[in-house]
């Protein structure tokens, strides 16, 4: 790296997961480091406080183990051994009047096993027999880039999509089947289409063997948290990546200099300009696209900014009695929460029983007092703006009637947490690929210049992670080669 000069400062707009991450990548490199956060504090999605004396995260609460950034990132901060492994992760779908179980053999909602999807009762028998005709139709790849329910449709029928696919991606992108790129969003499963004849072929290729007559599927080994919640990662890695983290700093404008960048801080009455060697974008695509706006040579990529949509929701955290669950309880269910499909109407879309998905949550409530049974509730699919306006007490309301009529609870909660997540999560319509291409290819033209977070590939903290350490690295690389500018 050129050190001849003052050591070169690099900026990195957002201090969420990615930007963080990025941050923290860069930490053994010869560079000065400054993170910009616009809100009053770190962390974006990932956040937790307590809700009747326990810390429960109030955005992401697991992160998948098959996927090896999160859990490296963890062991490089120290953290392994507070990583603990979910109790169960056996879930339902409440549709057709009822919880069903969700069947074991699919892969995100794509059945692999025809038997278990009629066992289940997820659809009606018309919905089944419809399914089952997939191996016997036509093969049929997808032809460039399509919807995920136009796809899954033509292959298993408009209930499996409905009453299966939709309400796993929503639980993921509180998007819609609808809308959804296949390639985008499904990566493994549309490549492995163009591979088999029938789509529940591909599906099955994508999943391990069963386990042994007898024995569990051993989904817990797939995510994992932190003791004390995803939400305190954000404070470790600002502190071991020994960058200069400032909150409350909007950067509203970015420009070229002839030496490297400008960013422009606080309000047109007062601003502050900081200057960089190179600058890391790790905010969503349309406050990236602004910063670009005024940036030569920028245009095509602010375009493709713009077309990338996002999705707000909500996380209705509720605290009951554990007397509250008639009959087994939740714990002896065995359930680690439920899916609704939107097609049946329901304001809630995902009910997570934290206290048994987590046993060291529910270690916690009953040392600190009468068991608890902690159950976190995700209201909002895109569309529905309308929904996520009521205040905080009524969307709780929501949430438990629904949740009563679910599961039969009764009575009221010890303790209720609203947490608002507005334009929280990206949408990968039809052709996001190519915009994703197109945004990279204009960002690579900005020398200095790169781009992560959950708008590319990926929304989970694992892709997210990913997309950090290949902007530090291409940061890192811009530098090492002397800050050769090309001015336009």
């Amino acid at each position: 790296m050129d050190t001849a000069g003052a050591q070169p400062h690099v900026v990195i707009v957002g201090g969420g997961i990615a930007g963080l991450a990025a941050a923290f990548f860069l930490r053994d490199e010869a560079v000065r480091v400054t993170v910009l956060e616009g809100s009053p504090r770190l962390g974006g999605k990932l956040s937790v406080s307590e809700i009747a004396g326990v810390g429960v995260d109030e955005g992401a609460e697991a992160l998948l183990v098959t996927r090896p950034e999160g859990t490296a990132l963890i062991a490089d901060l120290g953290l392994s051994d507070q990583r603990v492994a979910p109790g169960t992760t056996s879930s339902a779908i409440w549709t057709l009047g009822a919880l069903r179980p969700l069947p074991r053999r699919q892969f995100m909602g794509v059945p692999a096993d025809m038997a278990e999807l009629a066992q289940s009762g997820v659809l009606t028998d018309e919905g089944v027999t419809r399914a089952r005709q997939d191996p016997d139709l036509p093969p049929n790849a997808p032809d460039g880039d399509v919807a995920v329910a136009r796809y899954i449709g033509s292959r298993l029928g408009h209930e499996v999509v409905d009453r299966l696919v939709d309400p796993l991606l929503g639980g993921v992108y509180a998007g819609r089947s609808a809308e959804l790129s296949f390639d985008a969003t499904l990566p493994a499963l549309a490549a492995a289409s163009r591979r088999y004849p029938s789509l529940t072929e591909a599906a099955r290729s994508l999943l391990p063997p069963p386990p042994p007559a007898g024995q569990p599927a051993s989904g817990s080994r797939v995510f994992t948290t932190l003791a004390g919640g995803l939400g305190v990662l954000p404070g470790y890695m600002a502190k071991a990546s020994g960058a200069a983290i400032r909150t409350s700093a909007m950067a509203r404008e970015l420009a070229r200099t002839p030496d490297g960048w400008r960013l422009t801080l606080g309000s047109a009455a007062d601003p502050e300009r900081v200057d960089a060697d190179a600058v890391i974008l790790a905010v969503p695509a349309r406050p990236a696209g602004r910063l670009l706006a005024a940036v030569p040579g920028a245009a095509t990529a602010v375009t493709a900014f713009g077309e990338i949509s996002y999705a707000s929701m909500a996380i209705v955290t509720l605290a009951y009695p554990r007397f509250a669950f008639p009959g087994p309880g939740l714990s002896a269910r065995g359930l680690s929460g439920y899916l609704v499909p939107a097609v049946d109407g329901r304001a809630v879309k995902a009910v997570t029983f934290s206290t048994v998905k987590w046993p060291h949550l529910a270690q916690v409530t009953a040392a600190n007092a009468d068991r608890l049974e902690i159950v976190r509730c995700s209201v909002g699919r895109i569309g529905e703006e309308g929904l996520l306006q009521r205040d905080d007490e009524e969307l709780a309301a929501i949430a438990e009637a629904e949740l009563a009529a679910a599961t039969g609870a009764h009575g009221a909660p010890a303790a209720t947490r609203v947490t608002r997540w507005g334009g929280a999560l990206p949408q990968y319509t039809v052709g996001h690929l190519d915009r994703v291409a197109t945004i990279r290819a204009g960002v690579a033209a900005q020398p200095g210049l790169a781009v992560c977070g959950a708008a590319y590939e990926g929304v989970g903290i694992p892709a997210c992670i990913a997309t950090a350490r290949a902007a530090a690295n291409q940061v890192t690389e811009f530098l090492r080669r002397g800050r050769q500018w090309s001015h336009g």
